[in-house]
């Protein structure tokens, strides 16, 4: 039988506290704070790829540009032009780009404007 801990002296000085958030596995910073990985570009083969999705969503339709080869604040700034030239919301997840519509052919022109090799993917 184990005997339960009346007080958090007896648990040892275990006490929960958020105040360091999550950490970076690499450099064990935290994660807001972490420097090694902003540099790094994303592995590819460079070029963009534009496609137009509705699965999952909905029904609703985005358009998502994945394969930038940019880090990650540069990739930040450049998908705040992107939703700004479409004239609509949307977010960045995981290194791809989510514009909310569908914009396919706007944003091949604007990624190729911008000096990217971009193509349309999927169907």
């Amino acid at each position: 039988m184990v005997k339960k801990a009346s007080s958090f002296a007896g648990l040892g000085g275990l006490v929960y506290s958020t105040e360091s958030g999550r950490h970076c596995p690499d450099c064990g910073q935290p994660v807001n704070a972490c420097t090694c990985k902003q540099t790094q570009l994303p592995q590819g083969d460079g070029i963009a790829r534009v496609r137009r999705e509705s699965k999952g969503r909905g029904g609703k339709t985005v358009t998502t540009i994945e394969g930038v080869p940019l880090a990650e604040e540069p990739l930040r700034e450049l998908a705040s032009a992107l939703k700004k030239r479409c004239g609509c919301g949307g977010a960045l997840k995981d290194g791809v780009i989510e514009i909310q519509g569908d914009h396919v052919q706007l944003l091949l022109d604007e990624l190729l404007k911008r000096g990217f090799k971009a193509k349309k993917s999927g169907g």
